[in-house]
């Protein structure tokens, strides 16, 4: 397989949603030629306006294509993009590559792989972490399964979207890596909401809270960014509820495959479940503090309740 290269690979791009717009993007920007699809055309309007093509297609895409990437919600439209009637498997030809950024389960990874070398085509998984930010920085933390020559052609064009690429393993590799990446943001988020409704119940400016810990070993990216949304219940999607409680149903599924306990993954999957439960699935992920509010029967920033005064009862 021959090196990805500005101006003369032809990439194939599918999936345009909070991520994949601004990735399909920087690999526009960075020179390649582009071809891109995604359910919804019109969403291709800014890519098409600043030079690339629309196809009709995902089939469509894999024929004008050296390298195709998706980037979409679920196994399920993964395999519609890729292996339905006029999805990518079906415009493929020997030699070319897939590259997969969507999160999804590593079997369904590896049989689409299979599916895809029987057509001769090379195959990487890729997803990536960083939300929209990193993904308009092109600072993504990308984590790939598949073989080592394929994850040193495709290298150039994963640059154009990501400053920290980790070749993982084995197709498949990548999604237990971002299945792993999952459960250690969510388990993070979940102590970082514990702590400020308990700072805010008990009298202390959350927003100091955040400050000081911050400066210490509690310190993170979850703490620093999560922290703050929560304080200021900016919950306009980054990364929707539905999506983390997706991912964390892939890690269990793993587990139980692998006769692994995950009990930190099963707590916070329910309170993701809770939040999708009452209609908040489309909110940002830090939404995840309502849920320990509940518990607390308090709202950070909110005076807290006084508390009852036992007194000495003489003994």
């Amino acid at each position: 397989m021959k090196v990805a290269e500005p101006h003369s690979t032809r990439i194939g791009f599918i999936g345009l949603g909070l991520m994949g717009l601004p990735m399909a993007t920087n690999v526009l920007r960075a020179g390649y030629r582009l071809v891109v699809y995604n359910r919804t055309a019109a969403k291709a309007a800014p890519l098409v306006q600043a030079g690339a093509e629309q196809a009709a297609t995902p089939a469509e895409v894999a024929q004008r294509s050296d390298i195709v990437l998706t980037i979409v919600t679920d196994g399920p439209d993964v395999e519609a993009v890729v292996a339905g009637e006029q999805g990518v498997l079906a415009g493929a030809r020997s030699g070319m590559a897939w590259v997969d950024m969507s999160t999804i389960s590593p079997d369904t990874t590896r049989r689409l792989g299979e599916m895809a070398t029987a057509k001769g085509m090379e195959c990487l998984d890729a997803p990536v972490s960083g939300g929209p930010p990193g993904a308009e920085a092109g600072t993504l933390s990308i984590m790939v399964g598949g073989r080592h020559e394929v994850f040193e052609a495709c290298l150039p064009l994963l640059r154009t979207m990501g400053s920290t690429i980790t070749h993982i393993g084995e197709l498949g590799a990548g999604q237990v890596a971002k299945a792993c990446n999952q459960v250690a943001i969510a388990a993070t988020m979940a102590g970082v909401a514990e702590a400020l409704v308990l700072g805010s119940k008990a009298g202390v400016n959350p927003a100091r809270i955040r400050e000081a810990l911050l400066g210490g070993y509690a310190q993170s990216r979850v703490l620093e960014v999560h922290g703050q949304r929560m304080i200021d219940r900016a919950f306009a999607p980054g990364f929707f509820v539905r999506l983390h409680d997706k991912d964390l149903h892939i890690v269990l599924a793993m587990a139980r495959s692998l006769g692994a306990a995950a009990p930190i993954t099963a707590l916070v999957a329910q309170h993701f479940n809770s939040l999708v439960a009452q209609g908040e699935g489309e909110l940002d992920n830090s939404a995840m503090v309502k849920v320990y509010e509940a518990l607390a029967d308090h709202r950070i920033g909110s005076e807290p309740r006084s508390q009852p005064n036992h007194g000495n009862n003489g003994t």
